[in-house]
């Protein structure tokens, strides 16, 4: 049986949190939500964890990290730079920004050969996410057969600002049919709404959305080699433009290239988005540990 990698993102900027949020502490003995993710990947069935970092983060991922895995699962990283550009392109002077999280796993193909799922550092999926994930990458999927964790949009929101996510159309076999970035959700009074141009949208609390938790082959480097160079032909001088997952997967759906099956999972997500999001999560952890979901120290 194939045991599959899992792929963390951890490359972000974190700039409305405000700080070095892949790190925050939010378990009793200063566990973070990457401790979490990587527990319930072991307890799931992966193999191997692969970070993607940025390199000026090195050293405190190592020292206050890496090595509390050691010992218990297969470990690696590789660095996410704005320079690391294919072929042909420069970087722009003016850009500070990531290119993205679709980039982002571009970057990891010399690490992963094998089924992998990606997911972002700073999300709490629960162990049901990965438990389903497991099952999917480690069965007789084709070669493009990819997945994602769907959860219900009023079961991801944060209470102290705006959240990006990816709306999912789903045809009636429970296979994407597209993936919409929303990147100005929030509650307003008793709605859920979107912001595009200064207006407000309406969402149902039940759409199904994805928290950035995919599955795939390596098939899909290939593939975003090919879009990624696509974007920046358009793109390159934006700083502000990131090729974000849904966008490659959405493209793949549309150009017949792959298929994604959505696993649903019914659990509520918190992460940390902005800085006053650190409390809900340590007492959403806190309410875990005392109903026996985790030990009160992950690394003993």
């Amino acid at each position: 049986m194939i045991r599959p990698t899992l792929l963390i993102l951890a490359a972000g900027l974190g700039s409305r949190y405000g700080s070095l949020k892949q790190i925050e502490p939010i378990g009793p003995r200063g566990e973070t939500i990457i401790d979490y993710s990587v527990y319930d990947a072991i307890r799931a069935g992966f193999a191997k964890v692969v970070f993607v970092i940025k390199q000026e983060i090195e050293a405190d991922f190592k020292e206050h990290l890496l090595k509390r895995f050691e010992n218990r699962i297969e470990t690696g990283y590789v660095f996410q730079e704005l320079d690391m550009l294919p072929e042909g392109y420069s970087l722009p002077r003016e850009r500070e920004k990531p290119w993205g999280t679709a980039h982002a796993i571009m970057i990891a193909e010399n690490s992963v050969n094998e089924p992998f799922a990606a997911i972002n550092a700073d999300d709490f999926y629960g162990l049901e996410a990965f438990t389903e994930m497991q099952k999917f990458l480690s069965g007789e999927a084709g070669e493009t057969d990819y997945c994602m964790i769907g959860y219900k949009l009023k079961n991801t929101l944060s209470e102290h600002g705006t959240v990006s996510r990816g709306v999912c159309e789903i045809d009636e076999d429970g296979f994407l049919i597209s993936v919409s970035e929303l990147t100005r959700i929030q509650k307003e009074n008793t709605r859920i709404v979107f912001l595009e141009n200064d207006e407000s949208h309406s969402l149902a609390e039940n759409s199904i959305v994805s928290m950035n938790m995919w599955g795939f082959t390596a098939s899909v480097f290939g593939h975003i080699k090919q879009r990624f160079s696509a974007f920046l032909d358009q793109n390159i001088n934006n700083p502000k433009a990131e090729y974000f997952i849904p966008e490659l997967v959405d493209q793949l759906i549309r150009a017949g290239e792959a298929r994604v099956k959505v696993l649903h999972c019914d659990a509520s997500w918190f992460g940390i988005t902005y800085r006053e999001d650190r409390d809900a999560a340590r007492k959403s952890i806190l309410s875990k540990i005392e109903r026996g979901i985790y030990p009160p120290e992950l690394w003993v």
